[in-house]
Formats: structure tokens, sequence, C-alpha cells
């Protein structure tokens, strides 16, 4: 019988069930009743397939990919997903001569546009509620810069064109990809400016970030020589 604690490898976690079983019910998608009920089953789970059957039957109810043995499971994502009907088609982030930041719980459109002509931009998805499949992000910045933050567990994708300017992309390269999570994919010009792409936890700072990403690869070569 597969493990329901958090962590066991090849199965959901509780906590995860959990946080899918709110999202769903923030949604309208089923009654108070019915929302006790399954918290209460989830809470009472004593296997990852209990846990499944609870998220079986709601919209994007899929569950995790079951790693291979010697891959590194990709760490747990603060980011939700939510059904296709409830991601609105379009959204817009200028900025001139100023700056704009999303942060915290928000929700990208499936297409997304921002534009920075001399100001900043930050686009944080580390706690978004995204859509399945791909939501697309696409940039043009001239003598400004964008910022991008992706969780950990998130596909990311990113093709840039810069002109006097960067498009820098740093991935966790560690993690097996899951092809069940959604995908952001990331287009654009930057002109006399910078776009960055980065993969950080919630509240984690770029320093930490890249500690966490050496001490993540180092992990990774010791499961590869087969080290304990």
């Amino acid at each position: 019988m597969s493990e329901a604690r958090d962590g066991a490898p090849g199965g959901i976690t509780r906590q995860v069930t959990i946080d899918a079983l709110c999202e769903h019910f923030a949604n309208d998608i089923m009654s108070v009743e019915e929302f006790e009920r399954r918290i209460d089953a989830a809470h009472a789970a004593q296997s990852a397939d209990e846990l499944k059957d609870l998220l079986r039957d709601l919209p994007g109810g899929d569950v995790p990919t079951v790693f291979q043995p010697g891959s590194v499971p990709a760490p747990e994502s603060h980011f939700t997903v939510t059904s296709a009907a409830n991601v609105k088609e379009k959204k817009f982030v200028v900025v001139v001569l100023g700056g704009s930041s999303r942060r915290g719980r928000w929700s990208p459109a499936r297409n997304n546009y921002a534009i920075s002509v001399m100001g900043g931009a930050e686009l944080d998805f580390s706690e978004a509620v995204m859509g399945p499949g791909v939501t697309d992000l696409k940039i043009f910045t001239l003598f400004g810069g964008v910022e991008v933050v992706a969780p950990p567990g998130l596909n990311v994708e990113s093709h840039g064109i810069a002109l006097m300017g960067g498009f820098d992309h740093s991935g966790d390269n560690v993690f097996t990809p899951d092809p069940h999570a959604p995908t952001l994919r990331i287009t654009g010009l930057a002109c006399m400016g910078g776009v960055t792409v980065t993969v950080r936890h919630p509240g984690e700072t770029a320093g930490d970030a890249r500690r966490r990403r050496k001490l993540e690869r180092q992990d990774q070569r010791r499961i590869t020589r087969g080290e304990d």
C-alpha cells in the first residue's frame, strides 16, 4: 500500500490534496457539505490511492507523476491549478516611466502581455493560480526591465530576442519534469533593456535561490553516484 504521508515516493501527498480541495471549494465547484466530507476523508486517508480518489472527479484532478528510481522528485509547488473555465483569455501589464508587480495569489490569463518602457515590471508566479496546459507570457521592454519568477515544479519555456540588452533564464535543471504540471511559455523582445527569468520559492531571495540550486546539484550528484 502506498503511503499517504507528505513526500511519499510516487504518491500524491495529503497537503497537495487538501490544497486542491480548498481551491475547488473557493471556485464553487462543490458545496460546503461535500467540501467538509472530502477534507475529513483526506485527513483519514491511509494511502495515496485514497487521496487520488478525492480529486479524480474534479476539474483538473490530474495526479502527480510517478518518478523513476534514481531521479530527483520535484519539490512541493506553491502554485495552484484551476480549471480552464476559470481562466481569462487576456491580461496586460503596461509600465511607462514607473513600476508594476504581480505577487502572491493572482490568476494569470491564458495569454499575458507585459510591456515596459523606461520602467520595471515584476511577475511572480510562485503563488499564482495557474490554468491547465500552457500559459503564454509575451514581453516587450525598451530601456526597461521585466523580472519573471517561477516556482519549482512549474514547467518554464523561454524564447526571447535581446537587442543591446539581455534575455536570461536561470532554471532548475536537477528535477525530473512533471508532464502533468502547467507550462509557462515566455517569448519577447528586450531592446536596450533586460528580461530575467528565475526559479524561486515564495519569499526566497535571489541569493537564497542560488544557494538552494547549488545544494540540489550536490544532492543530484550523490544520487547519480549511488551515495546515501
